[in-house]
């Protein structure tokens, strides 16, 4: 009896703490779908209303578009046919969102999103100043007298081909080119009129054309930079010319670039008892110099990007060039060690060195060869005299721009702005080294200035050289353009350290150290308002100052829309 009494007792107390789980796990599972209810509310319309900007990524356009065609997809499978999809400002794409982009334009008005900041747009200053109108103005276009180079037709192509047969040369086809070369290393190509089938090297050179080296917008940009960043070095020989030290680097894909070593820290600056003309040259100078030239708007420095070689390997090892390869060494500190032969720093005293065997250089793309676009030399009316005693002419006659303006070719056309344009980019990056300038043959007067050899650019940051606007304050003329894009670079959204700074950051010798010190870049934003007040001081004391190469725009517009 007193068992069965037990035996009920003891599944009473069973039950009771079942109900009791049961009733626990109810309570538990209420509170948590309570807490997800609230946490799918939708936001309201004030919150949707200040959605960001969509990030974009200038060099992966090719995978920005990929996205974009796949969103657009699947929101075209929501919507019936011949329906067009139109990109809303928000993030959430309502079926019945005609007041909801009303609200949205309101709002935005309200709270002056036209005119925020990047920052608050949630993009990069360097994006928003290369989508800012006076990056992305229209252009006459493209005829085919204003390409540089250009594929035969077929009718050409037939024609040579037909005459090197009756000569009695064996030749395949002209309309391609297959690579006949029995060196070692490079590669087997076949190359077509179909472009995917160039190089990147040839596809700049396609590219190039009457007003520009290149287009910014152009994806080959990008993969001509990483080309010249990771591709095989397969030689390396002294490049003839010049006062210092630079190597011709050749690729597998019949590529070639021109090498400049590091020969000094980042930090280092130029002593002040030193020449213009004795000052070394910088491979990150030549880095800089491109990216200020593109950020701009110039685009007239041929691609240059860094790279970390192995000295030992990629030059020493490779190269053909005997006088080259006579002077390479081993330094007291065990690191590998060469100096080549020029006319300033070539010597046992002066070594370029590895670490031990590692060295940073500068690689710029190569301009089509001379025999294919001839490039005529011309020598600078405001080149400094190269004596430690002499002033140049201009140095001593204020008055000496009339006697330029009666000048050919600076008597007519845009030759005159364009060498404005090149003393503003000497300017900021302190180059007292320009001496003379070059164009191409093939587009007369009419034509871009190519600002080459910028390797003794950013050589001091705490000192100005007023003297290399000499023909700005002289001459009192500068492109509408120029003034304008400068004006911009001042703004504080747009900063010109802050966009070079970034700028900068792209190159992949930036994982190594920054390409220009802090101090560099301030100059930048010190030297920009000297010009500006060069400008301004100009128009207080004449009229016609502003050579206008933008007819259809109003200055105030095109300033007022950052």
């Amino acid at each position: 009896m007193v068992r069965r009494n037990l035996g009920q007792s003891t599944r009473s107390i069973y039950l009771g703490l079942a109900c009791i789980s049961l009733t626990l796990h109810l309570l538990l599972a209420f509170f948590c779908l309570s807490v997800l209810q609230s946490a799918c509310v939708l936001p309201t319309s004030s919150s949707s209303t200040s959605s960001s900007v969509p990030r974009i990524d200038p060099v992966s356009h090719a995978s920005s578009s990929s996205v974009a065609a796949s969103s657009s997809n699947k929101q075209s499978n929501n919507r019936q046919h011949g329906e067009r999809h139109k990109p809303s400002d928000g993030t959430f794409d309502h079926e019945q969102n005609g007041s909801f982009s009303q609200d949205s334009e309101k709002a935005n008005k309200l709270i002056g999103a036209e005119k925020m900041s990047p920052k608050e747009r949630g993009r990069s200053k360097l994006e928003e100043l290369f989508q800012h109108e006076l990056y992305n103005l229209p252009r006459p276009k493209l005829q085919e007298d204003d390409w540089l180079l250009r594929l035969k037709t077929d009718a050409e192509a037939e024609e040579i081909e037909n005459g090197e047969k009756a000569k009695g040369d064996s030749i395949t086809s002209d309309s391609d080119w297959q690579s006949a070369s029995e060196e070692e290393g490079y590669d087997k190509v076949t190359w077509t009129r179909d472009k995917e089938t160039h190089p990147a090297w040839l596809r700049f050179h396609l590219g190039i054309s009457r007003w520009e080296l290149y287009d910014r917008k152009d994806l080959n940009l990008a993969q001509l930079t990483h080309y010249l960043a990771t591709q095989r070095i397969l030689g390396a020989v002294q490049k003839k010319g010049g006062t210092q030290l630079k190597l011709l680097v050749s690729f597998p894909n019949y590529g070639q670039a021109l090498l400049k070593p590091m020969r000094q820290s980042r930090d280092a600056e130029t002593d002040v008892n030193l020449f213009y003309f004795s000052d070394f040259e910088r491979h990150n100078a030549e880095i800089a110099a491109f990216h200020l030239d593109r950020v701009l708007g110039f685009n007239r420095i041929p691609p240059v990007v860094g790279r970390l070689i192995n000295v030992t390997r990629e030059i020493r090892d490779i190269t053909t060039d005997e006088r080259l390869s006579r002077t390479f060494f081993t330094s007291p500190a065990g690191n590998v060690c060469f100096y080549g032969q020029c006319e300033y720093y070539c010597s046992t005293e002066h070594p370029i060195c590895g670490q031990p065997h590692t060295l940073e250089v500068s690689l710029a793309t190569m301009l089509p060869d001379l025999s294919l676009a001839p490039r005529r030399s011309w020598r600078s009316p405001w080149r400094r005299s190269y004596s430690r005693t002499k002033l140049a002419q201009w140095e001593k006659d204020p008055a000496y721009c009339d006697t330029v303006k009666k000048t050919p070719p600076y008597n007519h056309g845009t030759r005159l702005v364009d060498l404005i344009d090149m003393v503003v980019l000497d300017f900021l990056m302190s180059n007292m080294d320009r001496h003379h300038y070059e164009t191409f043959e093939e587009f007369g007067n009419e034509t871009f200035l190519l600002h080459l050899d910028n390797g003794r650019a950013f050589g001091r940051h705490s000192q100005d050289e007023p003297s290399v606007l000499a023909p700005l304050a002289q001459c009192c003329r500068i492109r509408r353009s120029t003034l304008l894009r400068l004006r911009l670079l001042s703004h504080p959204d747009f900063r010109l350290s802050d966009v070079m700074r970034e700028s900068l950051s792209q190159d992949p010798l930036t994982a190594v150290a920054p390409l220009l010190s802090e101090t560099h870049l301030s100059a930048l934003d010190r030297r920009l308002a000297t010009v500006l007040g060069v400008v301004q001081t100009c128009q207080d004391r004449n009229k016609d100052v502003v050579y206008s190469d933008l007819n259809k725009y109003d200055d105030q517009q095109l300033e007022d829309n950052p």
